[in-house]
């Protein structure tokens, strides 16, 4: 039996269908994911015996869960790294192997320092080598591999271009290690590490798809809702060299493993109705019937007997006997999520509402990952609260210090240096904003600046909004403060300062963000922060009636069949939303990690409010302005 079948045939994780040409698994986080990753590339290395394990490795976010496991494996249980060579897939180029922004240094922060293999035993191309030498090394490269005996495991991830290694849209399956240019997707993404798109290598040095498909084993991660169409085209699409990723169709023992969000997109969690025989959930239900409103343009109670069993849901009608008693379900489980109370509607029922009507006045907090995603994100419910009469209290749980410019930062140093010519702390600060070799790492001091920049811009939103200063709170948490995009790992310190914020304020209603897309992006950890703090917390008597809502930011909302509460905003109201956005002045105009959307966040919520609020209209709703949207999350 193969090493990939023993760990990962588990009932449950893979259902074949006509569909799909790649052999993949869905667990229900990335951290599952990577332990059981992780665990087959322990058991190939301990079952190598009378030769070296030849190991291929990825850099990015994705492999960083496989890598902890790794180290973990080392020090707890023994697994050594004696007898492996490992072989990188890529390197920008140009860039010095000692930059904290190259690929030697990631992984040796998140892997090589950590385990015992032997400093000769690594290879990982080189970034700062000459122009003139890069093709002989590229061809000593690949003969390297090849005289180990080629990969015994590849691990990849890919980008939203559908690249495997750097091998962008274009390359050949023949392709080996080459000089290749990045394509302007793959440097917007990585426009984050680099503190913008101007500092990102146009180039960089990679193995080739054919160096890549020679391995026996390869495993492809993705983690995600922004990797979901990526994936869905990989796994389903036709191959194409448009989407390198999808030569893995004919490799014979390649695995695409993947959380929930990642593999959202694939037709049978998409609309498993037309893959499969269902069980039939509220939510499945729910899902089905919003998308087969979509396909016939038709409201719900519009809806027929002939467009369910015309569109492959007559399985889904038999439940309910009849389209007409199926539709009137519909219609009220959409209805009874819209409430313009989401603290509850005092001395009223609350069989039909989302929220409690008692205690008529709630303590509320509002968890907010960036200085500005609580106003983002949620700014008319978070208006609607206060306007109620609830005790709203906001957490903001990084500095969000990295996303103000340099530009930025120096404007307010110039103020205060108007203010106090002879100061030498802001002359320094201001040498070092104008240093054009200025390290890729803030000082202390300018984070400082940096961080107080976002937290008087919290300050002026709340006064707009009429929250008392005291309500607000800067938590800091320490994982975040490492003056660069990679953060550490989330620890106990992280969860205790927000434990601490649970006991003083006892609440009885949690909004959170609820973007899942990076593990180890800031919304995520955030949340794996505030779920832990409740899982700690929640035999306390104050926390065994508290509610948890999840929002979603900037980039997504949440589907129409995962919505518990929908909280409609009137034109005013959404102005309201806007001015309080804009206090965040150091996020307007240019944003420091704005992705390939080149809309303003006020821009970007408001279009997504809207956008779900035509989406109820067209469902037979009321037609409102905008639609804030929650899902409630059970601890």
């Amino acid at each position: 039996m193969s090493i990939h079948s023993l760990v990962y045939d588990t009932p449950g994780k893979f259902q074949e269908t006509r569909f799909e040409k790649i052999h993949n698994l869905t667990f229900s986080s990335s951290s599952e994911a990577s332990k059981m990753v992780a665990a087959e590339i322990a058991s190939g290395i301990r079952n190598c015996i009378d030769r070296p394990y030849v190991l291929g490795l990825a850099t990015g976010s994705s492999p960083i869960g496989v890598y902890q496991e790794l180290v973990r494996l080392h020090r707890e249980e023994g697994l050594s790294f004696k007898n492996v060579v490992t072989f990188n897939l890529d390197e920008y180029y140009p860039i010095d192997a000692k930059d904290i922004r190259s690929y030697h240094h990631f992984m040796h922060i998140h892997l090589f320092d950590h385990i015992d293999i032997p400093a000769e035993q690594i290879h990982i191309p080189k970034g700062n080598i000459p122009m003139e030498k890069v093709r002989a090394f590229c061809t000593e490269y690949e003969e390297t591999i090849n005289a180990y005996g080629g990969l015994d495991f590849q691990l990849l991830g890919i980008g939203r271009t559908a690249h495997i290694g750097f091998n962008e849209p274009g390359s050949h399956q023949n392709s080996v290690t080459r000089l290749i240019t990045l394509d302007a997707i793959t440097r917007s993404d990585a426009a984050n590490d680099f503190n913008g798109l101007e500092n990102v290598p146009k180039k960089a040095i990679t193995m080739g798809v054919s160096s890549i498909m020679k391995a026996k084993r390869i495993v492809l991660l993705a983690w995600g809702h922004k990797k979901a169409q990526t994936v869905a085209r990989t796994i389903e699409g036709e191959v194409s060299s448009k989407a390198p990723a999808t030569f893995l169709q004919h490799h014979k023992n390649t695995t695409i493993i993947l959380d929930e969000e990642a593999s959202s997109e694939l037709k049978r969690f998409r609309t498993p109705w037309l893959v499969r025989d269902c069980e039939w959930t509220d939510d499945l239900r729910k899902q089905a019937i919003v998308w087969l409103c979509k396909k016939v343009n038709k409201s719900i109670l519009m809806l027929t007997q002939r467009d369910y069993n015309e569109y492959g849901l007559s399985d889904l009608l038999a439940t309910m006997g009849s389209a007409y008693e199926l539709n009137i379900w519909m219609f009220n489980q959409i209805q009874k999520t819209i409430t313009g109370w989401p603290g509850g509607k005092p001395h009223h029922s609350d069989e039909n509402r989302p929220e409690r009507s008692t205690p008529a006045v709630k303590r509320s907090i509002i968890f907010s990952p960036h200085p500005d995603d609580d106003v983002i994100s949620m700014g008319g419910t978070f208006a609607r609260l206060i306007d109620q009469g609830h005790e709203v209290h906001v957490a903001y749980q990084t500095s969000g210090n990295i996303a103000v410019s340099d530009e930025d930062a120096l404007r307010y140093v110039e103020v205060a240096l108007r203010m106090e010519p002879d100061s030498k702390k802001f002359q320094a600060l201001k040498s070092e904003l104008l240093d054009t070799n200025k390290a890729p790492i803030d000082s202390e001091q300018l984070r400082l600046v940096k961080g107080t920049i976002r937290r008087s811009e919290c300050l002026g939103a709340g006064r707009f909004l009429k929250l008392p200063v005291e309500q607000l709170h800067f938590l800091d948490l320490p994982f975040y403060e490492t003056g660069t995009v990679r953060k550490n790992p989330p620890s106990q310190k992280d969860v205790d300062i927000t434990l601490a914020l649970f006991e003083k304020i006892k609440p009885h209603q949690i909004f959170a963000a609820g973007d899942l897309a990076d593990p180890h992006g800031t919304h995520r950890t955030c949340l794996d922060v505030l779920f832990e703090a409740l899982k700690q917390a929640k035999d306390e008597s104050y926390m065994k009636d508290c509610w948890v809502w999840l929002y979603r930011g900037a980039w997504q909302e949440w589907g129409i069949h995962e919505i518990h509460m929908a909280v409609p905003m009137s034109p005013d109201q959404v102005l309201q939303k806007r001015n309080a956005i804009l206090f965040h002045q150091s996020q307007k105009d240019k944003v420091m990690f704005q992705g390939e959307d080149q809309r303003e966040f006020w821009v970007r919520a408001e279009e997504r409010n809207r956008d779900t609020a035509k989406i109820y209209n067209a469902l037979g709703m009321a037609e409102y302005q905008a639609i804030e949207a929650f899902r409630r999350y059970f601890y």
